[in-house]
């Protein structure tokens, strides 16, 4: 999903205001997530750190975040770009367990892979920890997961962005003074990420408790931004008569393809409500600082994250500090009034 703050933010993510799940334990002596087979580490650590997508600017900046606490903890920290190749996460995470990695954070491509990866981790005797994206212990579906079958998370509350999301979209809309009959919402996401639902859920609640009526459009996509552009494309045509249009998703990725594509069917931005999520793609459309449908965006710093995941790995080796269940860090709605000091960079 998913950015950069400032470097000072970097060395104060594990300060952060976080809202931390509870990490919990059965009298069977299982984690949250599977079992604990670690041990404290003795010497220095060693961590791969597993990201899809690595070229996004989210992650780009997770895994500078990453780098960075991995340096102040002298952490050996060994970062790799998995892209959207489910096969190469597997052999990423066995290579991880062949070279005596004592940890492994992940962002998995597909979640599918989910039960194969923690059993590697599990057999290595690695500690696993995700980031961003939940996997499950003992199905490929993290949706139909019991709780206690997910593996422990550092990321962002879906919910809590998608209600931020959903009611600035209501904001907009107001303040547009548009009207239910004539508006559609494109809510758009990849349908088997589980965060990405969350997200989308949320938003579509906030909204509708503000802005009852308005009939929305659910779209699956592959969460690129050609492959939204022609879903939505495709779903603009199938609704010819609709004048306006609200467009949330997963990431800002969904929303810009939404935007583009609304954009070229020859609908003018004064028709178009973009709530973005992650600011990373938002603020291009604003540094051009002409009209745009993109109105807004929830900012996700990668940074944070991935500085938090280092941190928490890093307790549980070497002070033998439980998993938390989640943690997540906090986010900023930016527009463009005032992304530029919000922090965003925007490359």
């Amino acid at each position: 999903m998913f950015t950069t703050h400032q470097s000072r933010n970097i060395a104060a993510a594990t300060g952060l205001l976080l809202t931390l799940g509870l990490s919990t334990a059965c009298s069977s002596g299982k984690e949250a997530g599977g079992e604990d087979s670690t041990a404290k580490a003795g010497g220095k650590i060693s961590l791969t750190y597993l990201q899809k997508q690595g070229d996004q600017e989210y992650f780009v900046g997770e895994a500078a975040g990453a780098k960075a606490k991995a340096k102040a903890l002298g952490i050996d920290l060994k970062v790799v770009n998995l892209g959207n190749d489910a096969n190469k996460t597997v052999s990423e995470v066995q290579s991880a367990v062949a070279q005596k990695a004592n940890g492994v954070i992940i962002v998995v491509p597909d979640p599918a892979v989910g039960p194969q990866v923690v059993q590697t981790a599990r057999d290595g005797k690695v500690a696993l920890l995700t980031s961003d994206d939940q996997i499950c212990t003992t199905g490929p579906d993290p949706v139909a997961c019991g709780k206690g079958d997910l593996v422990p998370r550092i990321g962002f509350s879906g919910q809590q962005m998608g209600e931020q999301v959903g009611n600035r979209a209501a904001e907009e809309f107001d303040k547009a003074g548009w009207k239910a009959a004539n508006t559609r919402v494109v809510s758009a996401w990849k349908q088997d990420v589980t965060v990405c639902g969350d997200r989308v859920a949320a938003a579509k609640k906030a909204f509708d408790a503000a802005v009852p009526g308005v009939k929305v459009l659910d779209v699956p996509t592959d969460n690129t931004p050609t492959g939204a552009q022609d879903k939505i494309a495709a779903t603009i045509t199938a609704n010819a008569g609709v004048k306006n249009w609200v467009v949330w998703g997963c990431n800002d990725e969904n929303v810009m393809g939404g935007v583009t594509a609304l954009q070229n069917a020859g609908i003018g931005p004064d028709h178009v409500i973009g709530v973005g999520l992650g600011a990373y793609l938002a603020c291009k459309e604003w540094q051009a600082d002409k009209p745009s449908g993109m109105k807004a965006a929830l900012f996700i710093n990668g940074k944070d994250v991935g500085a938090l995941a280092v941190q928490t790995m890093y307790d549980k080796l070497k002070n033998g500090k439980d998993f938390p269940q989640e943690a997540f860090a906090p986010t900023t709605m930016v527009d463009a009034s005032n992304w530029q000091k919000s922090g965003v960079n925007c490359g």
